[in-house]
């Protein structure tokens, strides 16, 4: 069932970059993370192409673990499944004895599960429970965020994570009619939302209600704050010549993994120096000139494709202690 209503992001272009990394040789078989398993499509890449490697794979929602776990069994102990939110990373290689890996991949997405499955309310193009959470056994909902939180955060959280324009407007009337009725389902959000926007507003972008169901679904599963950490720790957990790959989807997060990158590629000497100790040399190499974009022909047979950017980099030196 999953193979069908799956198509991975930019596959091939993310296996180009990480196969230097992964066919290498060396005494003990490359060690590869897919910190975003969702349902398993790039990490099934990933072991079909590099016979050799072994995955760690990280999902904080446990029916994408049940249902990647059965996708991935027929390779065995190479595959290993982690119920684990991202930037739990080196806790993670920790506790496997895996001290260094040779790659990382990241698919910040919302997986092809969570949007289709009605129930998880993550859909704004039908009705469901307002929930979003990626781990359903954890935290707060998005109902509950929308009819908690004060005015002026719901406004700030628009803004800062759906760059609503109108999240004045919206948070007003979501007010207005939450002291009437608290909110439970979608429908309801996404009719005020389209209610409550002037004209112009409603007729650029899309579905109007898309920008408001971004910033709940970052503000419920702590996505930006968990992405702030988790890059920089995964750029540690890269062995000298290990890549990373991340496909992010909106410019929060690629402006974030861009900043990581930049900050890597650096370096970091005072000026006017004559000769850069090596403490001061960049600890990466950035493996894509700025963000690249999905194909017209990618976009074409899987839309969700389209907003997608994806940037590269290698570990080129040790961090200095």
């Amino acid at each position: 069932m999953s193979q069908t209503r799956h198509v991975p992001v930019m596959l091939q272009r993310c296996l180009d970059l990480l196969a230097p990394a992964l066919e290498a040789t060396g005494p003990q078989p490359p060690v590869v993370v897919d910190c975003t398993l969702g349902l398993g499509g790039h990490s099934e890449a990933l072991l079909e192409a590099f016979p050799e490697a072994r995955l760690v794979a990280l999902d904080r929602d446990k029916e994408a673990l049940r249902l990647s776990g059965e996708r991935l069994a027929p390779y065995g102990d190479r595959a290993t499944l982690v119920h684990a939110v991202y930037d739990e990373l080196p806790e993670v290689l920790d506790r496997l004895g895996i001290p260094k890996v040779q790659g990382v991949l990241f698919d910040l997405g919302v997986s092809s599960m969570q949007l289709d499955e009605a129930d998880r309310g993550f859909a704004y193009a039908q009705d469901a429970p307002l929930d979003m959470r990626m781990d359903q056994s954890t935290g707060i909902g998005a109902a509950e965020v929308l009819n908690t939180y004060p005015p002026g955060e719901l406004v700030r959280i628009l803004r800062a994570y759906g760059e609503e324009k109108q999240a004045k407007r919206i948070v007003s009337a979501v007010v207005r009619e939450r002291e009437k009725e608290p909110f439970s389902n979608s429908a309801r959000l996404v009719e005020l939302i389209r209610d409550s926007l002037p004209q112009a507003a409603k007729r650029t972008g899309g579905n109007p209600a898309k920008r408001t169901f971004q910033a709940l679904r970052i503000e419920v599963n702590g996505e930006l704050t968990v992405l702030e950490r988790a890059i920089p720790a995964a750029v540690g957990t890269l062995a000298v010549g290990g890549r990373i790959a991340v496909l992010s989807y909106h410019s929060l997060e690629d402006r974030l993994v861009k900043q990581v990158f930049a900050a890597g590629a650096a370096n970091t000497a005072p000026p006017g120096l004559p000769v850069v100790p090596e403490r001061y040399q960049p600890r990466l190499k950035l493996l894509t000139r700025g963000a690249e974009l999905p194909t017209e022909e990618e976009v074409a047979e899987n839309r969700r494709a389209a907003p997608a950017r994806l940037r590269g980099a290698q570990r080129i030196r040790e961090e200095e202690r």
